[in-house]
């Protein structure tokens, strides 16, 4: 172990290591022709998928989703052209949609689904919320712009970050390389380098990142926003994220009046790097919320 890496172990709070050390299964699910990676936590059971943002990974939870465990079964996927998950040739929301159910199937979760996703994959969450509304139990977003291009998108255009995979000779040069986009430096150390560390694989020449570039040209995507989801949502903004005040009021608007809507305090828009308790509490209220409300209907 790395020097670094051993002062991030000595740094790393109890709840971080208690939850990366929890049991996880792996599985793998065909959707059109690619294998679509994930990993669960938890009893087979009613539960919640989470969605990674653009050129991230199932792993970036994996310090998230042990905590949402304990009385639901917590899928975490890579989509496809993202992680270990196979490619496409061409990339569209409403196909990562459609691998969120189907992998919420394959993980053991029975019922309806509840989809968390942060930034990108809370685009596609939305998406999901509009062509299966009825097949999820809600969708919780985590400063996502939903009308607006993800800081992942606006870099890739302006050729900032994610262009053609560089190939780094060894493990340490490509982590010296690792970035947040958009920046953020701000975050526990142990989550910083754990997302690091698994952001990276063995490739011929050396070592890379594990995303395709050709995640950022979409097609089929349409104006996902034209229809109000058809599920209940619950939106987290963050308070020092991407999500300027004219879009949130046009996403409040977008989500309708019985949407739950907060904001997690001095947090970056990567809120699992740098308020991870914070988001977990978060979650953890809009399921018992909904879950009150779901015992009241059933007393009527």
């Amino acid at each position: 172990m790395s020097n670094t890496n051993v002062e991030a172990a000595q740094q790393a709070p109890e709840w971080f290591t208690k939850a990366l050390s929890t049991p996880t299964e792996t599985g793998s699910v065909d959707v059109e022709g690619a294998t679509v990676r994930f990993r669960a936590w938890g009893p087979v059971g009613p539960g919640i998928v989470l969605v990674h943002g653009g050129a991230a990974h199932s792993r970036w939870w994996d310090h998230i989703g042990p905590q949402l465990a304990a009385d639901h079964r917590v899928v975490a996927l890579d989509l496809s052209g993202h992680g270990d998950s196979g490619t496409r040739e061409s990339y569209a929301l409403a196909m990562w949609a459609r691998e969120i159910v189907e992998a919420a199937r394959a993980g053991g979760i029975e019922g309806k689904p509840i989809v968390v996703g942060h930034s990108m994959g809370g685009i596609v969450s939305f998406v999901a919320s509009d062509i299966f509304g009825d097949e999820l139990g809600g969708v919780v977003i985590i400063d996502s712009p939903l009308r607006a291009l993800t800081p992942e998108e606006e870099a890739s255009r302006k050729e900032n970050a994610f262009g053609p995979k560089k190939i780094y000779p060894t493990r340490e040069d490509a982590k010296a390389r690792f970035r947040f986009v958009p920046a953020q430096d701000t975050g526990l150390p142990c989550v910083r380098d754990h997302v690091a560390d698994t952001s990276m694989e063995a490739v011929d020449g050396g070592w890379s990142w594990k995303f395709d570039p050709g995640v950022f040209v979409r097609t089929g995507a349409g104006k996902v926003t034209e229809h109000s989801p058809r599920c209940r949502t619950a939106y987290f903004r963050a308070e020092n994220g991407i999500v300027s005040d004219a879009l949130m009021a046009d996403i409040r608007i977008l989500l309708g009046p019985e949407a739950i809507v907060a904001e997690i305090p001095d947090a970056g828009h990567h809120v699992m790097i740098d308020q991870p308790l914070q988001l977990v509490t978060g979650v953890r209220t809009v399921l018992g919320a909904w879950a009150a409300a779901d015992r009241s209907a059933a007393l009527i």
